[in-house]
């Protein structure tokens, strides 16, 4: 399975781009295969001598990294990222690995990875965790305001604004509308925006509700949405415009 990398300002570049680095081919190619189907950009690499040319090209989001490959091992290479200048050094990381002994995780954890979780996985945690290594990313970096017809969005402050006047949100409905004005136009699994707050999980059905009733504040026709859309069967996105974070 070939898989293309997209430079900046490609199609579909505002979603967040992850790099899969396994040895296994059937790992590679399901993995990559569920990641973009939950709305990322994937690039693939077989080892870390590949995955050091990607990231010459290529500045990724986040790096889903086996821990055990033949020539230089995932710990390894992360120390190696660690040490590296900017933004390889502070690159996020995800190890992945079939070692379950403590020494093992510690290894990696030192080298500078972000998380660690144990093959076998599944799915939908390794979303949830890929999920929240990108939420901390983004804390690091506040995002700046965006746009959506009328509307202007600031995530850091959790201000909606229409034509210049404040429009009232509830607590979840500001949270919410942060995560998909963050995602920056990238499709967002339900199961990702029920669980888009660690301390207090929801169900995939009231994440329906709560996009329901946002709409009713953002858009003119919520029948007919056209910021806050729907991807039957995959999840939503919200379609948004950058703006200059000093304006």
């Amino acid at each position: 399975m070939t898989l293309v990398s997209h430079p900046a300002g490609a199609p579909n570049a505002k979603a967040a781009h992850i790099l899969v680095v396994d040895d296994d081919q059937r790992i590679r190619t399901l993995l990559s295969r569920y990641l973009t189907k939950e709305g990322y950009l994937v690039s693939a690499a077989a080892d870390t001598s590949e995955a050091s040319v990607r990231l010459r090209d290529f500045a990724f989001d986040l790096i889903v990294l086996d821990g055990m490959m033949p020539g230089e091992t995932g710990a390894a290479f992360a120390a190696r990222l660690r040490r590296s200048a900017e933004p390889l050094r502070s690159a996020p990381i995800l190890m992945l690995t079939a070692l379950t002994e403590t020494a093992d995780r510690v290894e990696g954890l030192e080298a500078g990875v972000d998380d660690y979780l144990a093959k076998p996985f599944d799915p939908r945690e390794l979303s949830l965790r890929i999920a929240s290594i990108l939420r901390r990313a983004r804390r690091a970096e506040p995002a700046g305001p965006r746009r959506f017809g009328d509307f202007v969005f600031d995530p850091s402050r959790g201000e909606l604004l229409r034509a210049g006047a404040p429009v009232r949100l509830t607590t979840r409905e500001r949270d919410l509308l942060r995560t998909l004005a963050e995602g920056d136009g990238a499709l967002l699994s339900r199961q990702t925006l029920a669980q888009r707050d660690p301390d207090r999980s929801a169900s995939e059905r009231s994440v329906d509700v709560e996009i329901a009733r946002l709409r009713r504040k953002i858009e003119t026709d919520p029948n007919a949405p056209r910021y806050l859309q729907t991807v039957r069967g995959h999840g939503y996105r919200l379609l948004v415009e950058p703006l200059p974070s000093n304006r």
